[in-house]
């Protein structure tokens, strides 16, 4: 069983590993090596997938929103063992296109990572993981209009992975900067499809 992840590098150590041994990287493949129970971890994922060239891929913002609202809702019910349909697993993207986003996250993520730690932990434990799914729900709802106004839609996956990041070091500040983020974005949206 894999060890729970700690920080940014280590999630995307992890899915270089499944690229350096596999030609097409399933969802489903991320998923088993991270943990189908990890909040967290999987935010993380959207996150980067959003923020990264692979979100100039056509209907992938529609795609992660769809992952986003299956993830959140099942952790608001309190399920223990996040269900995700076929469809989603078996989404695959090959090693050349996955390994340039890994080296393009590489030097943010040392960064990122140098300065994270536990702090406003009231908003990442005991209920507060609740709130920060409430918050995935709507950003997955707002997510299909992001499709209208370009960049919105890394906007967002920038603030899914500062939740994530959140939930996995406990630092309840990185959930002030994404609710920042998300609001900055959504009010972008608004202006720009009036």
């Amino acid at each position: 069983m894999n060890q729970p992840l700690q920080n940014l590098e280590q999630l995307l150590d992890r899915i270089g590993g499944l690229a350096r041994n596999n030609d097409q990287v399933s969802i489903g493949m991320v998923v088993e090596s991270i943990g189908s129970r990890s909040f967290g971890p999987l935010l993380m994922l959207i996150g980067i997938t959003l923020f990264s060239p692979l979100s100039g891929v056509p209907g992938m913002t529609i795609f992660m929103a769809s992952f986003v609202l299956l993830i959140a809702v099942q952790m608001l019910m309190g399920r223990k063992q996040f269900w995700l349909p076929h469809y989603i697993l078996d989404r695959s993207v090959g090693r050349g296109k996955l390994q340039k986003a890994l080296d393009w996250l590489s030097k943010p993520a040392q960064g990122i990572d140098r300065v994270l730690k536990p702090r406003l932990t009231f908003l990442v434990n005991n209920g507060g993981d609740y709130g920060i799914a409430a918050l995935c729900v709507v950003v997955g709802l707002c997510m299909p209009f992001m499709e209208l106004v370009p960049f919105s839609s890394s906007a967002a996956g920038l603030a899914l992975l500062t939740l994530g990041l959140a939930l996995v070091v406990h630092d309840g500040l990185l959930v002030l900067l994404a609710l920042a983020i998300f609001g900055a974005t959504f009010t972008l949206v608004i202006v720009n499809i009036q």
